[in-house]
């Protein structure tokens, strides 16, 4: 072998030597090196949900982020603060390692969280963008579970795909946590892509796929390590005029049960054709109208009954409506009435619609009799008694 022949060999291997291996996983150790260093971040995020199925985006949102990293905290380990504008003016949420702050601007309310009225061995928020990742990230490198990670250079970004086949789903809520088998969870496979920046070696994007929603979150605009944790205090950004309470206590606005022996307040909403359908339309003798969410698995598992129900009277006698309370957009009636074949009418709710009727949770019945008054609500679905109870309920007005 010659000279020239040699020193183009070892010259290779130390070129080969001197390039990421951008498709490792001690490239992805480089990454949560980065971000350990990541102690306190201000940034523009922009959320965006879909529901599986659809191809537009149930809604959109962007808001500004300041994040600390929580060495006290033990459950997600950071504390953070979520505004509309980045002047800080309006407070959306926040969490500092022992509560979190619900906003309800409308109704000027901060209901409080500490995490005793219900046990759960995790605390079910969605942490900040790079406390997020960097826990996907750890799990990808750490974990024992059945799963598939998919590494691309895609030139100026590295695309991240983990695939999680356990027969639970699997939430970063701080670290890894295995959500509790559920009935209304079809199908367990849980998915998370990143799409990683190389020069910074940070993520920019995170994309979670599950049965029952699909959400993407991208950053911009960020800034590192120029906040003190010691100089956050979540109640600072309290208004001054809001009504504070805790978790599963009571406030001011009336609770569905309330509404009995009240008339139904009109709407008119639209279709999955873009066609205006009011209360005041519906002439039957009695009416349910069922407050529902395409992201909602046991509104999802009352689709059969309610399939069946509506074929079960004259439509002189009964009527039923659905209305769709998380989605902004027709695409997701149309799509989501596909998907589980079904032909009753859905509608697109708005905000005062819900507020009207004090729909917080999904699903709510609500049976109306012929003069539209409301004679039951019935509050979630457990299949065959709220079946029977739902029967009745009509049986008794027709």
């Amino acid at each position: 072998m010659n000279k020239i022949l040699i020193a183009l060999i070892l010259a290779a291997i130390l070129a080969s030597s001197c390039t990421d291996n951008y498709t490792s996983t001690d490239y992805l150790k480089q990454v949560l090196n980065q971000l350990d260093k990541v102690e306190s971040a201000a940034y523009w995020v922009e959320e965006e949900a879909w529901n599986p199925g659809d191809s537009v985006a149930a809604y959109v949102v962007k808001v500004f982020v300041e994040s600390y990293r929580n060495q006290a905290d033990t459950t997600i380990g950071a504390s953070w603060a979520i505004f509309e504008t980045e002047q800080k003016d309006q407070l959306e949420f926040a969490y500092d390692g022992k509560m979190r702050a619900l906003i309800y601007n409308e109704e000027k309310g901060i209901v409080i969280d500490s995490f005793k009225v219900r046990e759960l061995p995790f605390r079910p928020i969605l942490a900040p963008f790079f406390n997020y990742t960097e826990n996907i990230i750890r799990y990808i490198i750490e974990n024992n579970d059945s799963t598939h990670v998919e590494q691309k250079d895609l030139g100026e970004e590295i695309y991240v795909k983990l695939s999680i086949y356990e027969n639970r789903q699997v939430e970063f809520f701080g670290k890894a946590h295995y959500i509790p088998e559920n009935p209304y969870t079809f199908d367990p496979t849980s998915q998370y892509e990143l799409w990683i920046d190389k020069k910074s070696n940070l993520p920019q994007k995170v994309r979670r796929e599950m049965s029952h929603s699909i959400s993407v979150s991208s950053i911009s605009d960020f800034e590192f390590n120029k906040l003190k944790i010691e100089n956050f205090v979540a109640s600072d950004y309290f208004p001054q005029d809001y009504e504070i309470r805790q978790y599963g206590q009571k406030g001011k606005k009336s609770q569905p049960s309330e509404l009995v022996g009240k008339r139904a307040p009109d709407w008119t909403l639209q279709t999955d054709d873009n066609q205006g359908i009011s209360l005041s339309d519906l002439k039957s003798k009695v009416v349910m109208i069922q407050f529902t969410s395409v992201s909602c698995g046991p509104c999802k598992a009352s689709i059969p009954f309610l399939k069946e129900l509506s074929n079960e009277y004259k439509i002189s006698d009964f009527d039923l409506v659905a209305i769709e309370c998380t989605s902004n957009n027709t695409n997701v009636l149309k799509s989501y009435m596909s998907r589980n074949n079904f032909s009753y009418k859905f509608l697109l709710s708005n905000s005062e619609v819900l507020k009207k009727y004090s729909i917080t949770a999904f699903p709510v019945f609500v049976i109306l009799d012929k003069d539209r008054k409301i004679t039951t609500v019935i509050n979630g679905y457990g299949q065959e008694e709220t079946d029977n109870e739902i029967r009745k309920a009509i049986n008794d007005l027709i």
